[in-house]
């Protein structure tokens, strides 16, 4: 629960300390004193939007901090997951508003996101103010209303994680069709270079080999005719070959031995060199033989590379790259294979989870009904008891298509008239009746949810009287099971709170403050005959007041 506020510089509020207990709080004061900026604080703390309007006049900033006692077992997990320990079971939400627009968030001091802040807040306190008036009359919203209600969220996670992954597996469906015929115009292109690249049936470097092999069969004569005739030159069966002049002057070496021995070596060298151009020789003879002059092979050969020439221009690409489209259209027709195997896939798997999301809707459906039936009930006897006897509350459901709330549309239907046929809210109820009818939609929905502390800000706008009276009642009745603020400006509420805070605002060295005070039992007696009478109440007003908390007291 809520057990302490502090305000500090929040609009006309320089310091406030408010310390409340688990029983049913009332907030009153003149209009303009400074009520609404009280939950204005709340929310700040709860991570709702703030303004640096709020930040009073000269200041820096404003301050406001919440200490939150005997902690739901929700609340601890979300903090410990957050690494925030609360020992004694006990959490502060702090928010600072800065004048330059800017703000920070801090859970036991430590700084945290506004949407931390927000997370927390929403299971520890619920605020409902006139705004929910607007929510009730809006349609849209009597689903969500309906839902929580029912207090089993399991049907519409169920429901809801089936439609997820339907609509996960739709989009990638819709998606590959989308490329379908992209794909098929593309495969046409493809399939064309597979099957006339393809016929060519290309090898790695098979360009440069071919080149050479036209070269040396376009030039064969001469080559044959080089080489024989090296090797005829070099030869040493010609007369005047290289071997045959070598051999002369060998002989001649030879001849002046025994008169000059220093040639002995010289001869022994071109003895070598003798030798060596038999070999080259040979060689040359050899290389001239396997040279051809076959005109067939060669027409095959410049046939050949004139195909591959025209493939080049073709696809715009030289050799090498020629070989690596062809082996890429292979892959991505190989995709696109994939692809049409993949969409039959999904499309199987889309029906069978239509099957599935359609059986869970009509299951949540049913579960809507029956809560329907309930809520009715419900709310119906909470309204007769908030002075609407004659109250008939209906809920009008109908399916549709499958949405991510389900399939069905709810609007809440009431006739407060014996004798009218329900109808819309927003086209019959009065701002009185609004008030009662939300004041019971909240009423039967806290006890189906864990939090621990409602507020109420002017829930009983146009309303007076008896119904008045009635709605106290009911905020005392529920804060027996819940914290309970309320913000009134009513009297019949205000008797009926176990702890009473004035907000009063007036001026002080030319600045106007607001301050909260908690009222003793006589200060609640001056404050109700003020609401009752106005100002400077009278006598009897305060008697009237007296016996007002005198009655409430007694009745326990």
């Amino acid at each position: 629960m809520l057990e302490e506020l502090y305000i500090e510089n929040l609009a006309v509020i320089e310091k406030a300390c408010i310390r409340f207990q688990n029983a049913f709080h009332v907030f009153t004061g003149e209009t303009g004193a400074g009520k609404s900026i009280l939950i204005h604080g709340i929310q700040a703390v709860l991570g709702q939007r703030v303004s640096r309007d709020w930040v009073r006049t000269g200041c820096e900033r404003a301050s406001v901090t919440a200490l939150f006692t005997n902690l739901s077992a929700s609340v601890v997990s979300m903090l410990t997951e957050r690494g925030i320990s609360c020992d004694e079971n006990q959490v502060t939400l702090t928010r600072e508003i800065r004048a330059d627009g800017g703000s920070i968030g801090r859970i036991n001091g430590k700084t945290a996101s506004v949407s931390a802040l927000k997370e927390i807040g929403m299971l520890l306190i619920s605020i409902h103010g006139q705004h929910d008036n607007q929510v009730l009359l809006n349609p849209e919203n009597h689903l969500h209303v309906l839902d929580e209600f029912g207090g089993n969220p399991l049907f519409l996670e169920s429901y809801q994680n089936a439609f997820h992954e339907l609509q996960t597996v739709a989009k990638e469906l819709g998606r590959r069709r989308k490329k379908e015929q992209e794909r098929r115009q593309k495969a046409v292109i493809l399939q064309k270079q597979i099957q006339e690249i393809g016929a060519l049936h290309l090898k790695p470097e098979e360009e440069e080999e071919l080149e050479n092999a036209l070269m040396q069969a376009e030039n064969a004569e001469r080559i044959i005719s080089a080489l024989s005739g090296s090797a005829g030159i070099l030869g040493l069966d010609n007369e005047g070959s290289a071997s045959e002049q070598i051999r002369s002057a060998m002989l001649l070496l030879h001849e002046i031995e025994d008169v000059y021995p220093d040639t002995g070596d010289i001869s022994q060298r071109l003895q070598t060199c003798l030798i060596e151009l038999k070999d080259i020789a040979q060689d040359l003879q050899s290389l001239s033989e396997t040279v051809t002059l076959d005109e067939s092979k060669l027409q095959q050969m410049k046939q050949r590379y004139q195909a591959i020439g025209q493939a080049k221009k073709q696809f715009f690409c030289d050799f090498d790259e020629l070989i690596q489209l062809y082996e890429n259209a292979q892959k991505e027709i190989s995709n696109m294979q994939e692809d049409t195997v993949r969409i039959g896939e999904l499309e199987t798997k889309k029906a069978e989870l239509l099957a599935d999301v359609t059986e869970k809707a009509n299951a949540l459906s049913d579960y809507r009904e029956e809560t329907g039936k309930k809520f009715s009930e419900r709310v119906t006897e909470e309204l007769k008891f908030l002075d609407m006897p004659n109250v008939i509350l209906t809920v009008q459901q109908e399916k549709g298509k499958l949405t991510v709330h389900g399939r069905d549309s709810v609007v809440f239907l009431i006739s407060a008239n014996k004798g009218e046929t329900p109808k819309p809210i927003s086209k019959i109820a009065s701002g009185g009746e609004l008030s009662r009818i939300m004041l019971a939609l909240k009423s039967v929905i806290a006890d189906r949810d864990s939090i621990p502390t409602l507020i109420f800000d002017e829930i009983d706008t146009g309303v007076s009287g008896k119904a008045a009276q009635k709605i106290g009642i009911k905020l005392r009745e529920i804060s027996r099971q819940r914290q309970v603020l309320c913000v009134t400006h009513l009297s019949q509420i205000a008797v009926m709170a176990d702890t009473h805070y004035m907000i009063e605002k007036h001026d002080e060295q030319d600045r106007t403050v607001t301050q909260v005070h908690l009222l003793n039992q006589e200060g609640r007696v001056q404050e109700i005959a003020r609401i009752m009478g106005g100002e400077n109440p009278s006598q009897l007003m305060l008697e009237n007041a007296r016996e007002e908390l005198r009655k409430v007291s007694q009745e326990g």
